[in-house]
């Protein structure tokens, strides 16, 4: 865990809109995080390579340009060739960025993953072995990676991937604080001693809770739920209370020494500035 004395970071992540609509919210969304000054933001990929130049190398230089802010790429193993990787890294020093997120990202039906990169680890180690100055994260997760047979394997994998050059790591989303100190101390008994960034989305309607529940691996505690039962018919009412909980969920964080926040802004501008105004002097932003 962090030094006491040593303020957590605070990060965003943007991901490239699939529409005019999604465009403009992405701008307004942009618009506000700018003066913000976060330690970084991270633009998210597709599973699969359609278009990622087009979108997420393109959204990545405009936040770095626009922003003047340190710029994250994520970049999946499971479908890209080393000559694609070459090209990508390339291009993102071509336009000052050097600091990518490692993942092996989801198997997509009806795509043929390459064989170059079976795990993230093996990215890991071949962006480092090209571009060894560039910062690689890696991902985590505190409720246990869904393709792991158990926490004890989830964790020797999690250590092959540090092992392997990763920077930091940053969670995927979680809801129950002390899943993530669990996870905090399980990393430092396995000898994992780089930065961990807390993943936070604030869950902020009815619909984004179904498909968490559905589809991630992160478990809605009690509380929760019943914030779910309790608002389920005024959704204005729920919005307000999600993102009050992620804020307490920051809180704690932060109290608790956390390293860094890491915000799934989901490309909501109002959301991500509401969680800042609650918590900024936390990370000495105000």
């Amino acid at each position: 865990m962090t030094e006491t004395n040593k303020l957590p970071t605070l990060s965003f992540e943007v991901f490239p809109p699939n529409s005019q609509v999604g465009t403009a919210n992405l701008t307004a969304t942009l618009d506000q995080l700018e003066g913000l000054n976060p330690s970084f933001i991270s633009v998210t990929a597709s599973n699969h390579k359609l278009d990622y130049e087009k979108t997420t190398i393109d959204l990545a230089k405009y936040v770095h340009d626009k922003l003047h802010c340190p710029t994250m790429v994520h970049m999946p193993a499971a479908y890209v060739t080393k000559k694609e990787v070459d090209d990508v890294l390339n291009k993102l020093e071509d336009i000052h960025i050097n600091q990518v997120l490692a993942l092996r990202g989801d198997i997509v039906e009806g795509y043929t993953p390459e064989t170059d990169f079976k795990y993230a680890s093996d990215l890991i180690t071949y962006i480092k072995q090209q571009k060894p100055y560039f910062e690689v994260s890696g991902a985590c997760y505190p409720e246990v990676h869904p393709d792991s047979k158990n926490r004890i394997d989830d964790i020797r994998h999690l250590k092959d991937k540090v092992d392997s050059g990763c920077d930091q790591l940053i969670t995927q989303l979680f809801y129950d604080n002390e899943a993530f100190y669990r996870f905090q101390e399980e990393c430092a008994i396995a000898n994992i001693n780089v930065p961990i960034l807390a993943g936070i989305m604030p869950i902020v309607n009815r619909k984004q809770a179904l498909h968490v529940i559905e589809n991630c691996s992160a478990r809605l505690p009690k509380k929760f739920i019943s914030i779910l039962d309790k608002y389920k018919d005024n959704p204005v009412s729920l919005k307000e209370a999600g993102i009050a909980y992620a804020v307490d969920q920051i809180v704690d964080l932060v109290t608790n020494n956390v390293e860094g926040v890491h915000l799934y802004t989901m490309n909501k501008s109002d959301t991500a500035k509401h969680i800042f105004s609650n918590t900024a002097s936390l990370f000495g932003l105000e």
